[in-house]
């Protein structure tokens, strides 16, 4: 073999191993830490030195550096030295090219090794190490590792000079930043998108995150639509209460709602009407379970959980009670409604033939934003309004009455029915957004 080819064959190999460090670099680097993890539970020795070196990647990426920066400095010697020295005598030899064969031949060098190290030693690389970082990043693990050990001297005095010159610029490291709800949601979008993950799933994980935020008011029965027992009524009127509705338990309160004394169970007034002539209600309640109203969701949930009470009474900073809502609403709230065969109530969305929407009053602000993927509604955060008739009364300033209409977004909403001052229902046109777009909430509101 000549010279030249061996010194050739050198650079090429030096590039080559500048590949080797490149792509390990970014194979341990890019490599989820949960999935070498798990490979290193499975007793994978080479899977827990690359857990090691991801966790810890100080020491591993100046070992790397080092590497990368000696081929460079080789690459570049062994090219401008000889290679090149070589070729600018070989095109001396060419007269119209002769005066020109130095600067010639160091440009073509140049040229060549830069395009080399380019594709062979960076970009081919990093491509097949982000192809499969994790399996990757196992195979290199003992060889990096080994690196690093070797370097160790070098790398420390390498860490104290970055560190005191870090301290010196101000630049504190902070860490690893924790992983947000935002980087998890695109990770199982991103995991639906490729078949991994079922579609349901995702939808589920979407609910319990807005289930942390959401305070326990805005899934509540109102207290207007909460059907209980009073003490002070006869049973006969309890017992058509009972009789009418199809629910397991009640509220049992005297006079009114707000002096609530517990809940009593339908199964309980069975037993004891089987045993004895008359009921007394008051003997058969069961402690209440109070909530302030602003209480965050999956709190209620522990709560429910630690007291083994499933219901509860929401009320407000006055005392008064606002509201009840039960483990079968929090449950709702994270797999979606769950009718059942004595399920009365009508559906809360209701979607035309002509592609409007009928929707409830009482439908909660999550709810209606997920149907029209809108991420904030106007004043939501100021005005604080957790149901749609809510989002209404805010948007005109007023109770409003049936037919009164205006848009939002690229949104159309009339007011279709009042039930006494609470909206009943409002039917909902979305309109294109060259005619949605630039509307206003607060302009005149149109009566139909």
């Amino acid at each position: 073999m000549s010279s030249v080819a061996l010194e050739l064959f050198l650079i090429l190999l030096l590039i080559i191993a500048n590949g080797v460090f490149s792509g390990s670099e970014i194979a341990i680097v890019s490599s989820r830490k949960v999935r070498l993890e798990q490979l290193a539970k499975q007793k994978n020795r080479n899977a827990r030195l690359a857990f090691k070196l991801a966790t810890s990647p100080n020491d591993f990426l100046s070992a790397a550096q080092i590497g990368i920066t000696l081929i460079g400095i080789l690459s570049g010697a062994v090219g401008g030295a000889t290679v090149a020295k070589r070729l600018g005598d070989a095109l001396h030899e060419i007269p119209f090219l002769a005066p020109y064969s130095e600067p010639l031949s160091f440009t073509l060098v140049v040229t060549l090794i830069t395009y080399l190290s380019l594709v062979v030693g960076e970009l081919v690389p990093k491509r097949i190490a982000l192809s499969n970082p994790e399996t990757l990043a196992c195979a290199v693990a003992p060889w990096m590792n080994g690196l690093a050990k070797l370097t160790s001297p070098v790398v420390r005095l390498l860490g104290v000079s970055t560190d005191a010159l870090l301290k010196l610029l101000g630049v504190v490291n902070t860490g690893d930043s924790p992983i947000t709800e935002e980087e998890i949601r695109v990770l199982i979008e991103q995991g639906t998108q490729a078949g991994m993950i079922e579609e349901a799933e995702q939808d589920m994980v979407e609910r319990i995150f807005r289930l942390g935020d959401r305070p326990i008011k805005t899934l509540m029965t109102p207290r207007t639509a909460i059907a209980w027992l009073d003490l002070d009524s006869p049973w006969e009127e309890n017992q058509r209460e009972i009789l009418e509705t199809p629910y397991s338990r009640f509220p049992v309160g005297q006079d009114t709602l707000d002096n609530c004394l517990g809940f009593v169970r339908v199964k309980d007034i069975l037993n004891t009407h089987w045993t004895t002539p008359t009921i007394d209600l008051k003997q058969l309640v069961q402690p209440p379970l109070f909530v302030a109203e602003s209480t965050r969701s999956l709190n209620v949930l522990e709560m429910f959980r630690e007291s083994g009470t499933h219901i509860a009474l929401i009320t407000d900073e006055y005392g008064g009670i606002e509201g009840l809502v039960t483990l079968n609403d929090l449950i709702e709230a994270i797999v979606g409604n769950i009718p059942n065969e004595d399920d009365i109530e009508e559906p809360q969305i209701i979607q035309r033939e002509d592609g409007s929407w009928l929707l409830d009053g009482l439908l909660s602000i999550d709810e209606f934003k997920e149907l029209y993927e809108i991420e904030m509604l106007p004043n939501e955060e100021e005005s604080g309004y957790h149901t749609l008739g809510g989002f209404i009364i805010e948007s005109l300033g007023k109770i409003p009455q049936s037919g009164e209409h205006f848009t939002a977004l690229n949104l159309r909403l009339e007011v279709m029915d009042m039930d006494g001052i609470r909206i009943d229902k409002v039917l909902v046109n979305v309109l294109p957004l060259e005619e949605g777009e630039g509307n206003d909430q607060d302009e005149e509101v149109s009566e139909i």
